[in-house]
């Protein structure tokens, strides 16, 4: 206790003069840290005064430059200042608003709350000196002072830098600053207008303004030399417009021409010597009515400046090619292993088209669910996944082709329809085509593809569309119950969709609806291994071989519309006098037990198998083929026992017009007459097929066909089929100068349709599946597919 007091004391003791010696320091370090902080205030307060002063200098030097240039006696300034006066003056305001914000009162506060005392205030005025010397460059190469040569070595004046040499400057007798200085200079060297605006006249811009100006305020010579359309002009034109709509009418195409020549030959020479230069004689030399009559009107549009864009209906928005290569998507509604022909013949026709190089090509087939695969495949084939199927349909292929197609094979949604025993697609089928191959496009039944399609219009999509019909969907209808009736709407119901989406319309033989915007051609061959077959039939025979050891044979799927009441009804006819002759029957079916059950009851030899492959070995031994099918557009069958170089016994009916030239067909028009030709065909032997023959079965001949008759040919060319006239130096296509009243009926046409197939009640009326207006949740887990609500989240208009 002794200790601590004892030590408390001799602590305490010195405290008074630690106490007064701590104060004395700290009052001595904060009056130097005052003095230092009103010294740095009073810096930084001094050096905003010089910028404020700074600014005002450099506005009285803007101020004086201005009035000094001003006072130029140059004639073209007053209506057109030069480019540098120009520059300077919308230099102004920014330089004012510069000292307007260095002048004002709350800048020196502003300053301090945001800048701590010791750090330094850098105002960086390189983006004025930058300007100004970019503008000089261009037009004398630059400024000869160091500072500008700072600027264009690519280092910018710093301020101290800067505001020395004005300061120097301005000491040695009150100078310009250099740049306006040479800027005034350059001004007092050009003595003339044509010198100030020599490069301005020339440059890009105005020869854009002056081009521009030409397009508005065009002359009217070339109109005041083109006389207007008159009355007899415009009928005929309506006339030629109407030509579809009046061929609905009964109105033949005939008497549409014969109408447009009429009204077109009263005036057609003088109008077109006024209306066409000296040098296009060679169009008054044509006799084409129509072509005179587009070229005419043609003239006229482009006289009054009139550009057309597309019809009321139409999108005109087409799409463009991003890459060299054209695109063809083949759309078909079936798909192996269904062995019909708008499985197989799509295929074969993708295949061919890929061997070009001018286009890629894309087949689009229905995915079916595994429930439908049941129901259509033979032998319960089902797949999995549409990568399973696409791999079973290119080895099919390649079997028979013998190539590797390079083709990409795509699935849209589809459902099998137990009443109509083919596929109906779900959804909308257009949106399986991504729009930067969305060029051109073939449908494959054009009819069938848009009974029910609610989606995009092809036209409007795809630039080209064609259609290839496979069926004759009347026939099959008029065999049903109340089948007249059924068959009036659905012809014109086909005519309907076939006009709203098709630009051209293919039809195998005449035994089709005569649909609008058709031709007629085969454009289907046949597989290379049926050739191949009847090659080496020909080369036994050559060798004194028995090629043809069998007799008679029919081919096909056993449903009485493919012709099966025929053949009952003409052997049951002719029992007697064909005594002996036995038919093997090859094919499954919906109607299987029916025929077969006839045909016991009437005593018939027929021998029924089970369908298989025409190719099969067991087939080719067989000498005649019968089809006495006559609702076939272009039997299949036909066309391969021909290649096999059999024997073929067919009705004279339009849908085998084209295997009529062939010396091994034998057509009949009678019953006795079938009976003829079966007698002669099992007492002869077939010729053997000529080399121009075998082309004109093979694919390679229906490719071409296809191209030329299609129109593909020309649009892969790139060929216009406008015709071109050069008028004045200026060329005049026909295709985008008018609308045209057809395209606008269609378009309304479409627009319908679009309406119509949107109603769910509408849909169920007219025998459409359930459900097919969108795809199902089944469809969108097997095609990787987003529900339809999320693909379109509102549905209307």
């Amino acid at each position: 206790m002794i200790n601590i007091k004892t030590e408390t004391r001799a602590t305490a003791a010195p405290e008074p003069v630690s106490s007064a010696n701590a104060f004395s320091f700290l009052s001595r370090g904060w009056r130097e840290v005052r003095d230092s902080a009103d010294a740095d205030l009073k810096l930084m307060k001094n050096r905003a005064d010089s910028f404020k002063n700074l600014a005002t200098s450099f506005d009285r030097e803007i101020e004086n430059f201005i009035n000094s240039a001003s006072a130029f006696s140059v004639p073209a300034i007053k209506s057109s200042p030069p480019a540098e006066i120009d520059f300077v003056k919308r230099l102004q305001p920014k330089i004012s608003e510069i000292r307007r914000a260095y002048s004002s009162p709350d800048f020196s506060r502003k300053v301090l709350e945001k800048w701590s005392p010791r750090t330094r205030i850098r105002i960086d005025l390189s983006a004025i000196k930058n300007a100004i010397v970019a503008d000089a460059e261009e037009r004398d190469g630059g400024l000869g002072f160091r500072g500008w040569e700072r600027v264009r070595r690519g280092r910018g004046l710093r301020l101290k830098e800067f505001w020395g040499e004005w300061k120097e400057e301005s000491e040695e007798g009150q100078k310009e600053w250099e740049p306006i200085r040479a800027l005034k200079t350059r001004l007092q060297r050009r003595s003339s207008s044509s010198d100030i605006f020599e490069g301005f006249k020339n440059s890009e811009f105005v020869e854009k303004v002056k081009s521009s100006l030409k397009a508005i305020c065009r002359e009217p010579q070339e109109s005041k030399d083109v006389p207007p359309l008159d009355v007899p002009e415009l009928l005929a034109y309506l006339v030629r417009q109407s030509g579809p709509f009046l061929d609905q009418l009964g109105f033949k195409t005939d008497i549409c021409d014969k109408i447009v020549e009429s009204l077109c030959s009263k005036r057609k020479n003088q109008l077109l010597l006024r209306s066409l230069s000296a040098g296009e004689s060679s169009f008054l030399e044509s006799d084409n009515t129509n072509d005179e009559l587009d070229l005419r009107i043609a003239s006229v549009l482009q006289s009054t400046g009139h550009c057309y864009e597309g019809g009321f209906w139409a999108d005109s928005a087409k799409h463009n090619l991003s890459d060299g290569k054209r695109h063809v998507a083949i759309v078909t509604t079936a798909s192996l292993p269904w062995m019909t022909g708008t499985a197989v013949n799509p295929l074969f026709r993708a295949a061919y088209l890929a061997s070009y190089a001018k286009q890629n090509v894309t087949l689009l087939v229905p995915w079916l669910c595994k429930k439908d695969q049941e129901l259509v495949y033979p032998n319960s084939l089902t797949f999995s996944s549409p990568e399973e199927q696409e791999v079973y349909i290119r080895n099919w292929l390649e079997e028979r082709v013998g190539f590797k197609a390079d083709f990409k094979i795509s699935f849209y949604p589809g459902k099998f329809s137990k009443s109509r025993r083919s596929i109906i697609p779900a959804g909308d089928t257009s949106q399986f085509i991504p729009s930067r191959d969305a060029d051109i496009a073939i449908l494959e039944e054009p009819e069938h593809l848009n009974w029910y399609h609610h989606g995009k219009r092809w036209t409007d999509k795809f630039n080209h569309v064609v259609g290839v019909v496979h069926t004759n969907y009347l026939e099959y209808i008029k065999r049903e119950k109340n089948g007249a009736l059924q068959a009036f709407f659905v012809k014109h119901i086909n005519n309907w969709v076939a006009r709203a989406y098709c630009h051209k319309v293919l039809r195998l033989s005449a035994a089709t609806q005569d649909l609008p915007k058709s031709v007629i051609c085969n454009v289907h061959g046949v597989n290379p291994k049926f050739l191949k077959i009847g090659e080496k039939l020909a080369e036994e025979r050559e060798l004194g071989q028995r090629a043809f050891s069998k007799g008679a044979y029919f081919l096909g799927k056993m449903v009485w519309a493919k012709g099966y009441r025929e053949l009952i009804d003409l052997l049951s006819r002719h029992k007697n006098d064909l005594d002996g002759f036995n038919l093997d029957v090859f094919g499954n079916g919906e109607d299987a037990h029916e025929v077969q059950t006839a045909a016991k009851r009437l005593h018939l030899n027929l021998n029924f198998m089970k369908g298989r492959d025409h190719a099969d070995d067991s087939l080719h031994g067989y000498k005649v083929f019968i089809n006495p099918s006559v609702s076939d557009v272009l039997c299949t069958a036909t066309a391969e026992a021909l290649a096999m170089g059999k024997f073929v016994i067919c009705a004279d009916h339009p849908s085998n017009e084209f295997f009529s030239s062939f010396p091994n067909c034998l057509t009949y028009k009678t019953s006795d007459d079938f009976v003829a030709k079966v007698k002669e065909a099992l007492a002869n032997e077939p010729q053997p097929l000529t080399p121009e023959q075998r082309y004109n079965l093979s694919w390679e001949a229906a490719t071409q066909r296809f191209m030329e008759y299609s129109d593909l040919d020309r649009v892969l060319n790139n060929k216009d089929d406008a015709q071109l006239s050069k008028s004045c130096g200026k060329l005049i296509t026909r295709s985008v100068s008018m609308p045209t009243l057809s395209g606008m009926v269609d378009g309304g046409l479409a627009f319908a349709h679009y309406c119509l197939t949107g109603n769910e009640l509408l849909r169920l009326c007219t025998g459409a599946i359930p459900g097919t207006r969108d795809y199902d949740k089944q469809h969108c887990r097997d095609l990787h597919l987003l529900p339809p609500q999320v693909e379109n989240p509102i549905y209307g208009w």
